[in-house]
């Protein structure tokens, strides 16, 4: 089966003839004058630069020119890049959350400029400013093909800032060419800048993005020319130290303890096209904690990395296999370990360094090696974590990939079992993107080693998507051994053939409040290779999906699901609960449906609402996010979950609950202060976050940090820290 899987996609290598229409440039010109970055447009300089112009509207239509339009004029000299905006609008009721760097776009008047610098069509720099001055920095990954190709956690040097007048407002921005990647002597940069202004409901984009492509998608874009080519521009040394004075106390054990903890990075520019990262002794005290989530499955979920080490060209190691089902390497699962228990604790890293960036103009490396520290109590070795990662470009945006993954562990521990010692993972990928993002997909085989157990442990999947304004389709097939293992991966479930064929049918309504509707029809389906391809599992799902003018959304989708459990399982997670029967199979039926608000609004939510059968009872579920800004300063929001779970006797039935409020407070554009209330009775935890940041200098930072956790019937404290974290970025 798996000969057949490598072998289905073999016309991937054949589709990538297609091609956009535009070919929009302008000239970047070179300049010696000194420019401010106050917002004001002041400079002589700028009356004489000529405009890009012309934006094509995204939304509501795609066929005609923004009615409010914007111009862009970007200048550079040996050191930087320069660009001064000036957006026409209908008045000053522009839309922001708050005064946080790097908000999020959807629901904020912004503009923001796409440099792929390697002219790739795969990765890209972004860069964006709202009306208020607010900056954000982003990294573009797999084509920007859609939302979770934007990487928001990457952070740069850089200044910009914007006025307000009336009908417009302006902006100056300065970006230090140390602070992108790019080949010493190039001449020109694929390029493009979207807005989103909320006054008008208008998304536009200087290159036109037809609509059932994403706004940061990467096929879509114009070329900058510079008027004389680029020359060397290595990144300074940068050096990031912090201090973290630490106090814990653990209620359980009564331990407590205070701690004084130093450590650091380092960011070394190799060239103009390799970063060099180093740590020792890292903390991430700082980082916002993890959203809770319900989890009704047999099996575990993934949550998305914060850390800013693993951030910069996270991709080139993240991206191989299927990020659902089969992810090769997932970083979070370092600095995590399991205890005696089998519990989830911390696992101090020691230090850590990762090369990566381009060889060539089409060939990429990653190479991370992290050490971690042995836990003699706890039965966690010291292990050696290792990846290396190539990808060469091939066609026109599509690219093949091929790595290593060593986890090692280290020294003798008579705790190890032979069989954990090693864990080893080669892979091979091919991803496919045509040059309009019609055609995108994937193939990839990879092979896992343990000690005494290098027969099979097969992974390998085909994936081929086909997207147009009218109809969409997919098809995907994944197999993955019983005895594939991946430490440092995310494998879902293994001993599995997976199987899906989706298809969409889109419209696009003249009149109307409808913007655009669906329908779409998406079976999965799961085999057992080991009991003659039984079926195992299957979901049949159909959906309604509509987004109106005012880009609020509705969906309505039912389900057909069919479960086999092998063992026995209680989805209500309850303590001393009669599990329900393994080798036995369970049908049910489903109803879904949801609803988003216009996001542009004071005051908007999204929820929805799940009613049906539930293996051999029934669930009636609620989901819901409310959200209320006093802009700039203040942001509110609650996340509020409802599980119902109602199981004939004598199994256990549940009602489990998530709420989550958040306070998120900017008194200025360098001081912040959250506050995140967890509340879960299912994992038995109320937890509070509260985070005060003052941002002194560029990219440096003093955190105040509280934690405290308490079990939910009782209301007894688990543990309880307090962080007060200095970080300094120094170049050197």
């Amino acid at each position: 089966m798996t000969r057949k899987i490598l072998l289905l996609p073999v016309l991937f290598f054949s589709i990538f003839s297609f091609g956009q229409s535009q070919n929009k440039s302008f000239v970047v010109k070179h300049t010696t004058a000194i420019i401010k970055p106050d917002g004001a447009l002041e400079e002589p300089i700028w009356e004489t630069t000529p405009s890009i112009s012309t934006f094509n509207q995204y939304f509501p239509l795609d066929t005609v020119q923004a009615q409010n339009q914007s111009e862009i004029k970007i200048l550079y000299d040996d050191k930087n890049l320069y660009i001064g905006i000036k957006a026409y609008s209908i008045g000053k009721n522009y839309a922001l959350q708050s005064l946080r760097r790097d908000f999020r776009g959807s629901g904020n008047d912004s503009f923001s400029f796409l440099f792929d610098t390697y002219n790739d069509g795969t990765n890209a720099f972004l860069f964006g400013i709202n009306p208020q001055g607010v900056l954000r920095e982003g990294l573009i990954s797999n084509g920007g093909t859609d939302i979770n190709n934007l990487n928001l956690s990457w952070d740069v040097k850089w200044q910009g800032d914007s006025k307000i007048y009336d009908g417009y407002f302006t902006a100056e921005i300065i970006i230090p060419l140390t602070s992108l990647k790019f080949k010493e002597g190039a001449t020109k940069w694929r390029f493009n800048s979207y807005r989103i202004d909320t006054q008008s409901n208008e998304r536009s984009s200087w290159v036109k993005i037809p609509q059932n492509q994403s706004i940061s998608n990467l096929a879509f874009m114009g070329e900058m020319v510079f008027e004389k080519p680029l020359g060397e521009s290595r990144s300074p040394l940068a050096i990031i130290p912090y201090i973290n004075a630490i106090s814990q106390k653990i209620f359980k054990t009564n331990e407590g303890f205070n701690n004084l903890k130093v450590g650091g990075d380092a960011k070394v520019a190799i060239g103009n096209n390799l970063n060099l990262d180093l740590t020792l002794n890292p903390d991430f005290s700082q980082v916002e904690v993890d959203d809770q989530v319900t989890n009704l499955t047999r099996f575990e979920v993934s949550l998305p990395e914060k850390r800013q080490f693993f951030v910069d060209n996270g991709d080139l190691f993240a991206s191989f296999g299927d990020q659902r089902d089969a992810n090769p390497f997932f970083s979070r699962r370092i600095g995590i370990a399991r205890d005696t228990a089998g519990n989830s604790i911390e696992n101090k890293i020691i230090g850590g360094v990762r090369l990566s960036g381009k060889l060539t103009k089409d060939l990429r490396v990653g190479v991370l090696n992290i050490q971690t520290a042995k836990d003699e109590e706890n039965e966690i070795p010291s292990n050696n974590n290792t990846m290396i990662a190539l990808q060469q470009r091939v066609f026109s945006r599509s690219n093949i990939g091929v790595f290593y993954i060593n986890r090692q562990s280290i020294g003798k521990n008579e705790f190890v079992e032979r069989e954990d010692d090693y864990n080893r993972v080669v892979g091979l990928d091919y991803n496919l993107a045509s040059k309009d993002n019609t055609w995108t997909g994937k193939m990839y085989a990879h092979k896992s080693f343990q000690p005494d157990d290098n027969v099979g442990n097969l992974s390998a999947g085909a994936i081929l998507s086909y997207q147009s304004r009218k109809y969409n389709f997919d098809i995907k097939g994944i197999s993955i051994d019983e005895d594939f293992s991946s430490d440092l991966g995310f494998i879902r479930r293994t001993g599995i053939f997976k199987g899906i064929v989706g298809a969409e049918r889109v419209f696009w309504p003249k009149k109307g409040i409808i913007q655009n509707h669906g329908f779409r029809f998406f079976p999965i389906f799961l085999w057992d290779p080991s009991l003659d391809f039984k079926n195992t599992d299957y979901d049949l799902m159909s959906s309604w999906k509509a987004t109106f003018k005012d880009q609020s959304k509705f969906e309505i989708e039912l389900t057909n699901s069919f479960t086999f459990l092998f063992d026995s399982f209680d989805p209500t997670n309850t303590d001393g609960a009669l599990e329900l029967p393994g080798d036995q199979g369970y049908h049910y039926n489903s109803v879904k449906f949801g609803y988003q608000s216009d996001m542009r609004k004071r005051f908007a939510f999204k929820g929805g609402s799940e009613v049906g059968q539930f293996y051999n009872g029934k669930r009636f579920s609620v989901e819901s996010m409310m959200t209320l800004r006093f802009q700039p300063k203040v942001f509110l929001s609650l996340v509020l979950n409802y599980d119902q779970i109602t199981l004939p006797d004598p199994y256990a039935s549940a009602d489990i609950w998530l709420l989550s409020p958040k306070i998120d407070v900017t008194f200025s554009k360098s001081i912040f202060w959250s506050t995140l209330i967890q509340y879960s009775n299912q994992k038995d935890n109320l937890g509070f976050n509260s985070r005060l940041q003052w941002r002194f200098a560029p990219l440096s930072d003093l955190y105040i940090v509280y934690n405290d956790n308490y079990f939910v019937d009782s209301f007894q404290p688990k543990t309880r820290s307090i962080n007060l974290k200095l970080t300094y970025w120094l170049n050197l």
